[in-house]
C-alpha cells in the first residue's frame, strides 16, 4: 500500500505560484455577479446620494460598467412599473435596495422586499412594479450589457398559450 499524500504527489501549491489564479478585477460567474450586487447594496455611500424620484417615469442611472456588463440604479415611486419585458440576450441580477417591489411573470406574482435578489437568464419575461405606498430603489446588473428590452403585450402571451419562462433559468438568491 502506498502512503503518499496528495501533497507528496502534487507538491505544495504555494511553491508553484504560477499555478495560482490571480483574483479577478471583474465578475465572470453568476455567483460573482450576485456578490458584486450584494457588495454595492451594502455600500450605501456608493449609491444613496445618486437616487432621484421622478413622478412621471422611472428614474435610472448607470452606476458602473465593466468588461461586458453594466450596473444600473433605478428608483420607483408607488404605482410605477416596467411593463412586461425581457432583456434580449442579457442575463441579470435584480436586487431590491430599499422599499418593496412586485415581480410578475406568467407563473404569478412575487413580493420582493429590501435585500431580495433575483437572477435570470436571457429570454426571461417579467414585469416589475412598485405596488407599495412607499418609494423603492433597486440595483440591476446585466451581462452582457443591456442592448434591448423588448416589451411583451400581455394579450399576445396569453393568446399563444406561451410559457416563455418554462425554459429560462431564474433563481431567487437568499
Amino acid at each position: 500500500m502506498n502512503s503518499d499524500s496528495d501533497l507528496q504527489i502534487a507538491g505544495d501549491i504555494l511553491e508553484v505560484p504560477h499555478l495560482l489564479q490571480p483574483p479577478r478585477e471583474h465578475p465572470a460567474t453568476v455567483a460573482e455577479f450576485v456578490g458584486l450586487a450584494r457588495s454595492i447594496a451594502a455600500d450605501r455611500s456608493r449609491w444613496e446620494h445618486l437616487v432621484r424620484f421622478d413622478a412621471t417615469s422611472r428614474w435610472y442611472h448607470r452606476l458602473h460598467t465593466g468588461p461586458g456588463y453594466e450596473v444600473w440604479l433605478l428608483s420607483w415611486v408607488p404605482g410605477q412599473g416596467s411593463g412586461l419585458h425581457d432583456h434580449g440576450p442579457s442575463s441579470g441580477v435584480l436586487t431590491v435596495l430599499e422599499g418593496a417591489l412586485t415581480e410578475r411573470t406568467d407563473r404569478g406574482a412575487r413580493a420582493l422586499e429590501s435585500g431580495a435578489q433575483r437572477v435570470f437568464a436571457p429570454g426571461y419575461v417579467h414585469e416589475v412594479v412598485n405596488d407599495s405606498l412607499e418609494p423603492a430603489v433597486s440595483l440591476h446588473i446585466y451581462y452582457p450589457g443591456l442592448t434591448e428590452m423588448p416589451m411583451r403585450p400581455r394579450a399576445e402571451q396569453r393568446a399563444a398559450g406561451a410559457t416563455p419562462n418554462a425554459r429560462c433559468a431564474v433563481a431567487e438568491v437568499s
